[in-house]
């Protein structure tokens, strides 16, 4: 699903208004240089431009470049050229030429969206609409930089507990297709607030974005910050659309999304292959190799996704083998077995201010401690800001000073991280905390 074509107008390097958020026109200063955020439509990177991100991350930044949990890229160690860099990852056709246009397309889909054998609905012609629809009408590029939907098709591998504005999901009731929507939550939550025929899907994000602004102050930039002072019921009577609000709507909930992510993976036509950076990083060289396979072996695609990972796609089942023990020569990890498979880790102090750790090195470090009854995804923070992951971690470790971290283990009845386990821990000893038993921990 590409990018709308691009349109010749010539926009200065800068965001239409302040923000502290990175994105493809808005370049935000850290602690290692300059951060570029590429907003890939529905993760979808071709290999051509995996080249181009590879290429720009070379010759104006360090080389670094990181998978984020939304589906994204961004490229790290940005040096003073950032007209130069903006121009390269427009000419390969990664954001739109008007800079307006890129804080809002913010639109999360499974990264097996019309290729998963589990869907309902192949959801890849309405996120281009609903891209279109962000990007091309002015009154939404108001919308903040973090405002978030999600199109969830019903696929087998999909993220569900990332919180977003708008969520919507594919269901079959009575023999016909509905979107079930939320609102300032996720699909895992359960707590569906109408549906709509399929064919209304466009209209009812149009209605929500719109009823949004109507309705929200300067300071209430997300929708849950709305909700605090607007009911639901209220928010739902101005859409102006028919919703469909009965039992057998309200009462369902989203099956369980239980697929590895990581490894061969089945699609209706051939297999895809997860891989994943170590810790969400990796370099030019890494990116290359897999634009190679991805030609070599799949569709010339690569799927970003919100595990900090890539999906190549349609590659046949007779040559996964070979694909992953050239991408794991690169540095990939394609193996959910392997021990950094397990952890996340944000930028930490190496590169950001807040950090009160150097949380990439250590979990390093860490990895080769897990034992292994160890939580299937433990989460290293520099702050309680939680960047690197958007939803609660099985595991947690809170950095408090270099070294040493307060452990949480997630907990649906608390908020934040969940349950604090212990406080002030040496790498060693959060190893050997971690060593619990954890069936009610697993992703």
């Amino acid at each position: 699903m590409p990018d709308a074509p691009l349109k010749q107008v010539h926009t200065p390097p800068v965001s239409p208004r302040p923000s502290a958020c990175p994105g493809l026109w808005r370049i935000v200063s850290a602690l290692d240089g300059g951060i570029c955020r590429i907003k890939l439509p529905g993760g979808l990177l071709l290999a051509d431009q995996a080249d181009a991100v590879a290429a720009a991350a070379e010759r104006f930044a360090g080389g670094v470049i990181e998978a984020t949990n939304r589906g994204n890229l961004q490229i790290r160690g940005i040096g003073d050229d950032h007209a130069g860099l903006i121009e390269s990852l427009l000419a390969a056709g990664l954001g739109p030429r008007d800079a307006a246009s890129d804080d809002v397309r913010n639109l999360m889909l499974s990264p097996l969206a019309g290729h998963d054998p589990m869907m309902v609905l192949d959801v890849r012609p309405l996120a281009e609409h609903i891209l279109d629809l962000l990007q091309g009408t002015p009154r939404f590029h108001q919308l903040s930089a973090k405002f978030a939907l999600q199109l969830d098709g019903g696929e087998g591998l999909a993220m569900l507990e990332h919180p977003h504005d708008l969520w919507l999901c594919a269901l079959r009731l009575e023999q016909r297709t509905w979107l079930a929507f939320g609102l300032a939550g996720c699909p895992a939550d359960g707590q569906v607030l109408g549906a709509v025929p399929v064919e209304q899907g466009l209209a009812l994000v149009r209605a929500v974005l719109e009823r949004f602004l109507d309705l929200a102050s300067p300071e209430q930039a997300r929708m849950r910050q709305l909700l605090e002072n607007c009911s639901v019921e209220r928010f739902i009577a101005g859409l102006g659309l028919e919703i469909r609000r009965d039992d057998a709507v309200l009462a369902w909930r989203r099956p369980a999304s239980h697929r590895s992510w990581l490894g061969a993976v089945q699609q209706q036509q051939g297999m895809a292959l997860g891989i994943a950076p170590p810790l969400g990083r990796l370099n030019a060289d890494m990116l290359r190799g897999a634009a190679r396979i991805a030609r070599e072996h799949g569709d010339g695609s690569l799927r970003l996704s919100p595990w900090q990972s890539l999906m190549l796609t349609s590659i046949a089942g007779t040559r996964i083998a070979a694909a992953q023990r050239e991408l794991s020569v690169l540095g990939w990890l394609c193996h959910s077995h392997e021990p950094l498979a397990r952890l996340v880790a944000c930028t930490g102090a190496s590169g950001c201010a807040k950090a009160h750790g150097d949380t990439k090195a250590d979990a390093v470090a860490l990895a080769a401690l897990l034992p292994a009854g160890a939580p299937a995804s433990v989460h290293l923070s520099g702050c309680p800001r939680s960047c690197a992951v958007a939803h609660v971690a099985p595991a947690t470790l809170l950095a408090r000073s270099p070294g040493r971290y307060d452990l949480y283990l997630r907990d649906a009845r608390l908020p934040g991280f969940g349950a604090l386990r212990a406080a002030n821990l040496t790498l060693n000893e959060a190893g050997a905390m971690l060593d619990l038993p954890t069936e009610h921990l697993d992703d």
